[in-house]
């Protein structure tokens, strides 16, 4: 079966067509993959498909997926906001969704025109780019190798460096967060920072920038006075992996994989770690979908998951003044409210910390990040992360969309080569970012003693 057909555009006949794969159109001389809507052919090759997805093995049967493309104009954005698509990416004039047999029926059903793009990304896309690098995942990180790469910088500063396991995931694996700092094992009375990643499981960059930032602190201390100066003066605490299941998942068995690894017990499985949060959780089924089958599926009510759950007590052990949590891709910065078109009180100074975060990645490559507030910049979500950190706590919470580099070079999954190039640029805004609350903050003048927000107080932690 051809993977990629062509785009089909202004045929008026619409109301009475969908997109297949069959052949001609009987109502017209173009080959352009046409059937008449509803008519029984229609109708066999819908109950076909989906007879197969229930008859094939493997949660969910996500090989059955394909990757269509819709154009991105207001009047079918507003469509496809209340349909509960899996939507990959928001790029260069397209709207990209991972479509299951059934949301192609709803997609034909709604008339909206797609263009199946799926040989266009791995792993059915051909590449001549070298081979992966490093480990299992190449040059990123699978869980036991960002666990290792985290534990050996603490053992490398152990003065500046220190590792704390903050919670477990659904299948027992610990999720971490690397706390950078001048006197590390204490709690001190610093401006404290919080950058998070990979709440969804594919989105394999969003791991590689904040555990970068990290990085890039300790090995530049000691000749970098900017570096040396944010970590004497502040608390970075990084958890570049939220979802530790899902990304093993997409490794070893299916690369689109977005949610965690819940088994819902009806046939479907995972709940969108990024609908789980508290804050106007479910306030609609524009943001989120109470359906499992759902790749935006909110799960049975709010911090329903040890994921949110660990997250949820570990922010609320600490007195953040800022929150980053980051995701791909559309190359976009975004503010709260997500569950809401209408703007917070604090809107002017949410945007004014975007705008210099912008302005500051553009002047390294000249990639322009467009910044907004999430409900009026993409789309409506509720139970996200950034609605409930600013929700919870009034603190400047975002969520940053990391770029593709070149849509056909790689899409919504970056080659290896471009891991550097996306963090580097986003360095400046990084160091602007915790830069801002160390001007911003009034010290108490006291140390507040031995810093332990992790999972157990009463015994140190230890690796798995």
């Amino acid at each position: 079966m051809q993977k990629n057909g062509p785009k089909i555009d202004g045929d008026k006949n619409w109301d009475r067509h969908f997109i297949s794969e069959l052949g001609t159109c009987p109502h017209s001389s173009r080959p352009h993959f046409f059937c008449r809507f509803f008519s029984p052919r229609f109708i066999f090759l819908a109950v076909f498909i989906l007879l197969s997805a229930a008859l094939l093995p493997g949660p969910q049967n996500p090989g059955l997926s394909e990757i269509v493309s819709v154009a991105k104009t207001p009047f079918l954005e507003n469509k496809l906001k209340d349909m509960g698509l899996d939507l990959l990416a928001d790029w260069d004039g397209k709207i990209f969704i991972v479509a299951r047999p059934e949301d192609l029926v709803a997609l034909g059903q709604a008339k909206i025109l797609f263009t199946v793009e799926t040989a266009k990304f791995p792993p059915f896309a051909q590449t001549t780019a070298p081979a992966p690098r490093g480990g299992i995942n190449g040059a990123y990180h699978s869980y036991r190798e960002l666990e290792a790469d985290m534990l050996a910088l603490q053992q490398k500063y152990p003065g500046l460096a220190k590792v704390f396991d903050i919670g477990d995931s659904l299948e027992k694996r610990n999720i971490y967060a690397l706390k950078i700092s001048a006197n590390v094992a204490f709690d001190e009375d610093e401006a404290e920072v919080l950058f998070l990643g990979c709440h969804h499981a594919r989105e394999w960059i969003s791991v590689e920038v904040p555990f970068l930032f990290g990085r890039y602190l300790l090995e530049n201390y000691t000749t970098d006075p900017e570096a040396k100066r944010l970590v004497d003066r502040s608390e970075v605490w990084i958890v570049p992996l939220v979802n530790p299941d899902g990304l093993e998942y997409t490794i070893h068995v299916y690369r689109y994989w977005r949610k965690n690894r819940r088994d819902n017990k009806d046939g479907t499985y995972g709940v969108d770690l990024n609908r789980n949060y508290g804050y106007k959780w479910g306030t609609s089924n524009q943001g989120s979908s109470p359906d499992p089958a759902s790749e935006v599926y909110r799960g049975p009510q709010a911090f329903s998951e040890p994921e949110t759950k660990a997250i949820q007590a570990f922010f609320l052990k600490k007195n953040f003044q800022g929150m980053i949590t980051y995701h791909s891709f559309s190359q976009v910065i975004m503010y709260p409210w997500g569950y809401t078109t209408q703007a917070p009180d604090k809107e002017p100074l949410l945007r004014d910390i975007a705008a210099g975060m912008s302005a500051s990645i553009k002047e390294v490559n000249g990639r322009w990040y467009s910044y907004g507030q999430a409900g009026q910049t993409l789309y409506l979500t509720n139970g996200d992360t950034v609605d409930w950190t600013f929700g919870t706590s009034a603190i400047p919470s975002y969520t940053v969309e990391l770029p593709p580099v070149d849509e056909m070079g790689g899409g919504f999954f970056n080659s290896e080569a471009d891991i550097q190039s996306i963090f580097q640029e986003n360095l400046p805004a990084m160091l602007l970012f915790v830069d801002r609350f160390i001007q911003d903050y009034t010290p108490q003048g006291v140390v507040l003693g031995p810093d332990r927000p992790d999972k157990k107080f009463d015994k140190s932690w230890r690796i798995r």
